[in-house]
């Protein structure tokens, strides 16, 4: 041996490397991937003419143009109001992309600062006359409705 030479390593099984399991892969990665992504929901809702009232779900959430954020996805039940036009009720389906699935959302969650932005258009129309209640045909119909609960009180 040579002077100032170190001898040669011999290999030890104790002292190499070992990959990890793929179940510690597994648990290491799925314990990470919750940490690292967060989603944006939001929900742009447009009419024509614009300032109408926006309810959603029957909860009032601003004038349109105006942006909602949301959490599930699925069917809405929508009201626009504004004064000289009809009420706009109607439902409306938000739906849900590929990644965010069972099982691709394992895998998607991993990706930072994702975005959802839907975006909903309604046109509503003017009112006509004929659109306005005569005082006497709502007044008819309450008489109606008292007749109805007195008697189911009785």
């Amino acid at each position: 041996m040579k002077r100032g030479s170190r001898p040669a390593r011999r290999y030890n099984p104790r002292m190499a490397r070992r990959t990890p399991s793929p179940f510690v892969m597994a648990l290491a990665l799925m314990t990470a991937l919750p940490l690292t992504g967060c989603v944006k929901r939001t929900l742009l809702i447009e009419s024509d003419p614009p300032g109408a009232l926006v309810y959603l779900n029957d909860q009032e959430v601003g004038r349109t143009p105006v942006t909602v954020p949301f959490t599930w996805y699925g069917t809405y039940d929508v009201r626009l109001e504004k004064d000289g036009y009809r009420t706009l009720h109607t439902e409306q389906a938000l739906e849900q992309p590929w990644w965010e699935h069972p099982g691709p959302d394992l895998f998607a969650e991993a990706i930072p600062d994702k975005r959802v932005e839907r975006n909903w258009f309604f046109k509503l129309s003017e009112a006509t006359p004929a659109d306005a209640v005569d005082p006497d045909v709502l007044l008819e119909h309450a008489r109606q409705m008292r007749e109805l609960n007195l008697r189911d009180e009785e």
